[in-house]
């Protein structure tokens, strides 16, 4: 795998933060077609890895995954693992006006189709509140290692991230970790990234 792809840069900063995340978005999307499977797999297994590894996760007992979908890191394996040690497993729930739930995992087989087609839990699956969650995982197309994300423009995780006060931890290939990302006064970066290698603390953490 390539050592890091810069996809920010200096030529942009004329444009609005608008425009530079819809370019970086679109320079995502292509580093990722051309990564190979191969590599792509052993990156997912990886960040797997440094998600288990992490002390902050060995103390939480109720946290908010995703389900990774598409090129984004492959979390089945974690909502697998991390409900056979006993922890309270959530999945987030698009609700209308771009805002969203997290509801208990109560298995697989309760999945539904979501707004985007991604899969989240069925109304027979439990709300837990905000307050109550340990840790969230948030998904990310690339970060920066300030912590800043940059997502796929819907903005429900930071409107739900505005008023949280818990850990957030978010995945970003070592291909993809950049400087510094645009960002605007609503954006909410998370406390942790983690790449292939490990853990980088943004200056929030």
């Amino acid at each position: 795998m390539a050592i890091g792809v810069a996809l920010f840069e200096v030529s942009m900063q004329q444009e609005s933060n608008q425009e530079q995340k819809r370019r970086l978005r679109e320079r995502v999307e292509d580093t990722m077609a051309s990564l190979a499977l191969e590599d792509r797999l052993r990156s997912d297994e990886a960040l797997r890895n440094a998600f288990f590894s992490l002390p902050e996760l060995a103390e939480s007992q109720t946290i908010l995954l995703y389900y990774g979908v598409g090129t984004e890191v492959d979390t089945r394996p974690l909502l697998n693992a991390l409900s056979a040690q006993g922890k309270r497993v959530l999945l987030p729930r698009c609700l209308p006006r771009r805002q969203m739930e997290a509801r208990q995992l109560c298995g697989e087989a309760e999945l539904i189709s979501g707004v985007f087609g991604i899969p989240e839990p069925s109304e027979q699956c439990p709300v837990v509140p905000k307050e109550a969650i340990d840790l969230i995982l948030v998904p990310a197309l690339c970060c920066d290692r300030s912590g800043y994300r940059l997502g796929k423009g819907g903005g429900y995780y930071d409107r739900y991230l505005a008023d949280y006060s818990g850990r957030t931890v978010a995945f970003c290939r070592k291909l993809l970790l950049q400087e510094a990302l645009p960002w605007e006064d609503f954006d909410q970066p998370v406390s942790m990234v983690l790449t292939e290698e490990g853990l980088v603390r943004s200056h929030t953490g």
